[in-house]
């Protein structure tokens, strides 16, 4: 029998020991960020991804291990466990199959089947199985068994067909050939109920649907989901006859020369009917509910990563407009560091209207304050007040600094606006205008902003509120997770939010190490850090290698490299005779006639560490703490607005990746509403993300419907 490491390295085609080396660091206490960034050498260089398959896969097999070991005690104290049963449970290896054996010892509640065996109708029952072949008939084969319960033949016969009816459907071998046609030949229909009320007409498209099961796609599954949860929707799956009667003639021989061969066939189809084939549409909704689940936890995760990882502007003072009507759009003005310099609420729209009071304040605020960007919430009121941005610029002399805008997602921004967080950063200022204040910021840096809001607010999927809360939030914050800890913390800037998620923190934690900050000063070394209460020897190994402290006395605080490694990386430098203060052209060339004078191999053992690591370490001593969100294009900076009318098929344009879904990808091109890019026009080496800018072509556009449909442009094909 394989070992754990051994079926996971088998099952996602790993070498064993590779598997072996992961699961044995993370039962020892290690993160998943620390081990594959910081113990390449022991797990073979896996990467993130690998690991958390690996790390998932094994909480599977561990899950399913338990449950097998209930499903062994429960028939052990049932006197049921054989020797060839506890065998055939140790060969399962899914949960279904683990039931599918179970199912037929599994303690029900009472059954028509329960009450037939409890009037004596077993051995009449196993007589129909048998299918004798004798002259007498039903009635007389049935005579022997009329009771009080079954006062009449046909009364016994009924028992009896009951009981059989269970046994065939609860037949392991049965079920699980019915589910596996189920899932490739089935056939899923979905209709409207006669008196529900669509007024939005939102499941028009499934009102007369039906699709092959193997052909569905997700989006569609958790669509007819919410319609039937909402009482809008009719569904159910078909499974053709031949399917289900099939596996049951496989495994119950049915000969029509017996004069029970009717009572067998009708038992049969009454299992299939009440029993079988809504058990198996229930797995079938259930197993395609999990895998359209899966899929949009994983879009939505990779949606939030491209949105964390989009770059940040520094240097700039934002001036943000958290739109709005009736109760006017709120203003803040934030400096490159993120402090408030000012606030202010101006009404340019409906129903007041004061225009040119609102453009004489936004003015004063840009010319009082230097302000480089200013920042729009894609909210309500959102392109009216572009438009009065984009006036405003257009107005200004032509001597003046160059100022321009950003639209930007303002979802979650309400969210913050509330939370305790907020109340603790801006105790003194309106619930309204934080939203502002969290615009400005989610500009100058979106991971350190981003963080502070619960992921699943942030709203970049599909159905999120449709699928596994646990497993979507789990999912969530893991790639907030990886992503804080790719790009490194400033421990001595950092919010409790940020810090939360570097790798061994955790909440009390973070606020211990910004309450120190705040108490005794900045952080001088990293070592500083064992100052704070709660953080041992183990949280500090894994903590470390991801905090940054800069401007201090040792340098290599301020990088990636691990203080375990400070060592290698100045016997590297020694050996290269090269400064790490020198510039990063000067620091490469020298590494690399280090490296032509000798091996990767031969340095790694000269610096004691291994080549993986030394690869890592090469890297960091050339541009220490580099952010690698400032390879990517920064956002697209805009001066003067666009509408629908605007547009022209064949107009190229940029714009920025707002959401990826299954059919597509929808574009802000600067106007009212974002484009689609349908799945079917997108090249298939383009891999897009959240936040990243492409080129783009105008296919058509519905002006009184809301709709643009884009093409990919030929300059990025």
């Amino acid at each position: 029998m394989l070992t754990l490491p051994e079926t996971i390295a088998q099952e996602l085609g790993l070498p064993a020991q590779q598997a072996a080396a992961a699961l044995a660091l993370l039962d020892d206490g290690n993160t998943l960020p620390f081990i594959a960034r910081y113990r390449k050498e022991a797990t073979g260089g896996l990467d993130e991804e690998q690991l958390r398959d690996i790390f998932a896969r094994a909480d599977a097999l561990r899950a399913l291990d338990d449950r097998r070991q209930t499903i062994l005690a429960s028939l052990a104290e049932q006197e049921l466990l054989t020797d060839a049963l506890a065998a055939q449970l140790q060969a399962a290896t899914t949960r279904t199959e683990l039931e599918d054996i179970y199912q037929p010892y599994r303690p029900k509640r009472r059954t028509r089947a329960s009450a037939a065996r409890e009037a004596g109708l077993q051995p009449l029952a196993d007589l129909i199985l048998a299918q004798p072949l004798t002259r007498q008939t039903p009635a007389e084969l049935a005579a022997p068994f009329v009771c009080d319960a079954a006062p009449a033949p046909e009364d016994a016969l009924a028992g009896a067909r009951d009981i059989v009816a269970e046994i065939t459907s609860d037949n392991t071998a049965v079920r699980g050939e019915v589910r596996e046609k189920a899932l490739r030949f089935g056939v899923l229909r979905a209709s409207k109920l006669p008196k529900a009320e669509d007024e939005r007409l939102v499941y028009k498209l499934y009102y007369e649907f039906e699709q092959r099961i193997d052909r569905l796609r997700p989006h569609q599954v958790l669509a007819i989901n919410r319609g039937e949860e909402q009482k809008i929707l009719r569904v159910a799956v078909d499974v053709p006859e031949r399917d289900w009667h099939e596996a049951m003639t496989r495994q119950v021989r049915l000969d029509k020369r017996s004069p029970l061969a009717h009572e067998l066939s009708a038992a049969m189809a009454d299992g299939a009917a009440r029993l079988l084939l809504p058990a198996i549409e229930r797995d079938v909704r259930r197993t395609l509910t999990e895998q359209a689940e899966a899929h949009a936890i994983r879009v939505f995760g990779e949606n939030l990563r491209g949105l964390l990882s989009q770059p940040p502007l520094a240097d700039q003072t934002i001036l943000a407009i958290d739109p709005g009507f009736r109760t006017g759009c709120k203003v803040a003005v934030v400096d490159p560091t993120g402090r408030v310099l000012t606030t202010s609420t101006i009404y340019p729209h409906a129903p007041q209207k004061r225009v040119r009071e609102a453009q004489s304040e936004l003015i004063r605020l840009c010319n009082a304050h230097g302000v480089t960007l200013m920042v729009i919430g894609n909210g309500t009121a959102s392109r009216e007040t572009e438009q009065l941005v984009a006036d405003l610029i257009r107005s200004r002399p032509a001597n003046a600094s160059p100022l321009h805008y950003l639209v930007v997602n303002e979802a979650g921004a309400s969210v913050y606006s509330a939370s305790p967080l907020a109340r603790a950063e801006l105790p003194d200022m309106d619930v309204s205008l934080r939203g502002a204040v969290s615009l400005a910021r989610r500009v100058q840096d979106p991971l350190a902003e981003l963080v502070k809001i619960d992921p699943q607010s942030i709203g970049v999927g599909m159905y999120q509120h449709d699928v596994d809360q646990k497993a979507l939030a789990g999912t969530l914050d893991g790639v907030v997770e990886s992503v804080v800890n790719q790009v490194g913390v400033d421990v001595n800037t950092a919010s409790p939010a940020l810090l939360t998620y570097v790798a061994g923190i955790g909440p009390k934690l973070a606020d211990r190490i910004v309450a120190r900050r705040e108490e005794v000063g900045s952080y001088v070394r990293r070592t500083d850090l064992f100052d704070v209460t709660g953080m041992g020897v183990k949280t500090f190994e894994q903590a470390v290698g991801f905090l940054r402290v800069r401007g201090g006395p040792e340098p290599l605080d301020a990088s990636a490299i691990h203080p375990e490694s400070y060592g290698a990386a100045d016997v590297v430098l020694a050996r290269a005779q090269v400064d790490l203060a020198a510039p990063p052209e000067e620091k490469e060339a020298a590494f690399r006639r280090l490296c032509t004078a000798t091996t990767m191999e031969e340095l790694a053992r000269a610096a004691g560490t291994g080549v993986l690591t030394l690869g890592d370490i090469l890297e960091q001593l050339v541009r220490p703490g580099r952010d690698p969100r400032e390879e990517l294009p920064p956002p697209i900076l805009r001066s003067d607005v666009l509408s629908m009318d605007d547009l022209l098929p064949g107009m190229t344009l940029q714009g920025t990746v707002r959401n990826v879904v299954d059919f597509g990808a929808f574009i802000d091109i600067g106007v009212k509403q974002d484009g689609l890019l349908h799945r079917s026009r997108i090249p298939r080496h383009a891999d897009l993300s959240v936040g990243q800018v492409v080129s783009v072509e105008v296919l058509s556009v519905e002006a009184e419907r809301g709709r643009i449909s884009l093409g990919w442009a030929e300059d990025d094909a």
